[in-house]
This record gives structure tokens, C-alpha cells and sequence, in this order.
């Protein structure tokens, strides 16, 4: 019985292979003739208080907010595709739908949250297009890729570690432990992976980073109300082990006691076999009591955390 589950499991792992290995290949025939979509709607950050919490999503898992005046973006990818980097060109998945700003519509940024080394997470080709007086808070052995940028500051932090932001007032950022995993390349999977507990003048918000279902969300509200979770809810089928479902991501935030939850990572690249809208539609069924609940469903939306 167990040789028999055994050969049943590598011919599951060789099938789930070559289906992907299929979908690179349409990736770089079909797929590379595709027109790239456009933003659902586009920000005007320039309009947004200083005085508020306002958000904006500007796809995959690159979230823009001006909290109380520091502008934070998270694991910004701009471009059409991300991958590697080789002269003239990406080998990697092309965009779906188009960032909701372009790099030069976004405003100053004061700092910047790596949630992992993942090439859709830290995409350094836009990181590269950054002044040094942008700082950037990253995870555990991943600064050495950012040799190559102009950022003077950038801290490393693994879980339970905290780091004092000091700009205009104080930002206070803590890392907690996720259920994801931090290598770059197939060998180097000594690098770290963060989720990351963001506060100022008492509101909260969580940036999740990627995460399978884990229970470490529910030591976070020691650090009192979280007032939003920004969530990853796709890429779950066939990584289930590294992804959380979206039912799982509300689990999780509702484990950590937050309000709002904007759902982030689906509708910007192809990077699993769910289609398109399904991780959205099954995030706002899920949450059908209470869909006040959701601050942001598409590209390019704008939040203002009520006060």
C-alpha cells in the first residue's frame, strides 16, 4: 500500500510539472502577444490627507498608503512582467492587468516593506528605480539582493523583532511568523519570510505578505485592535501548502481581530490554475454578512480608514 501511494504521489507531482511547464510555454507564445488590461480605477494620492489612513491597491501584492503622512508601499512590482532580468528582457509571468500608477505617478515613498525574496514579491527592477532616501524594511537574510539599488537604509528583521521608523513622528513595524517560505533561487533557502504588523497613533494595519493557513495570526492581538489586514487570497491551487484559500485568509484576519480586510495577490498575474475571478468571488461570498467589511475588491480602488 504505501509503494502504491508513493508511486501515486510522484505521478501526481510529474502531472502537476508538466501542466506547469505547459503554462510557461503559453506564456512565452500566446501569452506574450496578450494586451495587458487596464486598472479598474486609477489613485490621486496627491488628494489623500495626512491626517488619515488611506490605501490603495496597485495590484498583486503592492498595496500604497499614506499613514498619517509616511507613505508605505509593499512589495512594489510595476512592471509588465516579473522573473529574471536579462538584457532587453523578463523571463517571467506578464502582468494580467496593468499596475493601477506607473512609477512615476507614485508620490514620495518614506518606506518600503519586503515581505519576502519571492520574484513577485521583490521585484528589482522596480525597487532599482527608488532614490536612496526611500528606506526599507525587509526580512531576514534578503538585504544582500539589494546590493545593486540606491537605498542607503535597509534593515532586516525576523520574527518577534521590532523596528522604530523615525520620519515624521515614529512608525512602529513588527514582524510575525507566516507559513510561506523565503528562497529566491532552489538553493537558498536560508532567507526569511515576514508578515508584518504596521502602527501610529494607536491604528494598526497587517500586511500578510504570502502565507499558507497558520494560527500565528491570533498571538497578534496582543498588540491591541487591528483596525485592517491587507490579505493574500490566490495562487492556492495547486500551492495550498504555501497560499491560503480566501476563506482562509478571512480566517486568519479574523483571528487576529481585524475590521477591514483588503484582498490582495489575484487578478495581476497567472501564477497558479483558479481562474481569474474566482478568488474574489469566493473572498466577498465568504464575507456576504458582512461585506462592509471589504475595503477594496479591484485594482486601483481607494480606502480611507474611518476614524
Amino acid at each position: 500500500m504505501r509503494v502504491r501511494n508513493h508511486l501515486n504521489n510522484q505521478l501526481f507531482r510529474r502531472s502537476r510539472v508538466r501542466r506547469w511547464l505547459g503554462h510557461l510555454f503559453r506564456e512565452w507564445t500566446i501569452e506574450s502577444w496578450r494586451p495587458i488590461a487596464p486598472a479598474f480605477a486609477k489613485p490621486e494620492p496627491s488628494k489623500w490627507s495626512d491626517a488619515r489612513v488611506t490605501l490603495a491597491w496597485l495590484g498583486h501584492a503592492t498595496v500604497l498608503i499614506n499613514f498619517f503622512g509616511v507613505k508605505i508601499l509593499t512589495d512594489p512590482a510595476l512592471f509588465p512582467r516579473i522573473g529574471i532580468r536579462l538584457p532587453g528582457f523578463t523571463i517571467g509571468p506578464k502582468r494580467l492587468t496593468a499596475p493601477a500608477l506607473e512609477f512615476h505617478e507614485l508620490p514620495k515613498i518614506d518606506l518600503i516593506l519586503l515581505s519576502h525574496a519571492h520574484f513577485d514579491h521583490l521585484d528589482l527592477r522596480t525597487l532599482r528605480c527608488f532614490h536612496g532616501d526611500t528606506s526599507v524594511i525587509t526580512a531576514r537574510a534578503t538585504s544582500d539582493l539589494l546590493r545593486r539599488t540606491r537605498f542607503r537604509s535597509v534593515a532586516e528583521i525576523d520574527w518577534g523583532e521590532r523596528k522604530i521608523f523615525k520620519t515624521v513622528g515614529e512608525i512602529d513595524i513588527s514582524a510575525f511568523s507566516v507559513k510561506h517560505w523565503g528562497a529566491r533561487k532552489r538553493r537558498d533557502d536560508y532567507r526569511g519570510y515576514n508578515g508584518y504588523l504596521v502602527e501610529r497613533n494607536n491604528r494598526r494595519i497587517l500586511f500578510a505578505g504570502d502565507t499558507a493557513m497558520t494560527d500565528s495570526f491570533a498571538e497578534l492581538r496582543r498588540y491591541g485592535a487591528i483596525d485592517l489586514a491587507i490579505m493574500s487570497i490566490g495562487a492556492y491551487n495547486p500551492w495550498i501548502r504555501s497560499h491560503c484559500t480566501p476563506e482562509q485568509a478571512i480566517e486568519m484576519a479574523n483571528a487576529a481581530g481585524a475590521g477591514f480586510i483588503i484582498p490582495v495577490h489575484h487578478q495581476t498575474f497567472r501564477l497558479s490554475f483558479e481562474p481569474l475571478r474566482e478568488p474574489i468571488e469566493r473572498f466577498e461570498a465568504a464575507l456576504g454578512k458582512t461585506p462592509e467589511r471589504i475595503a477594496l475588491r479591484e485594482i486601483g480602488e481607494t480606502f480611507v480608514l474611518p476614524l
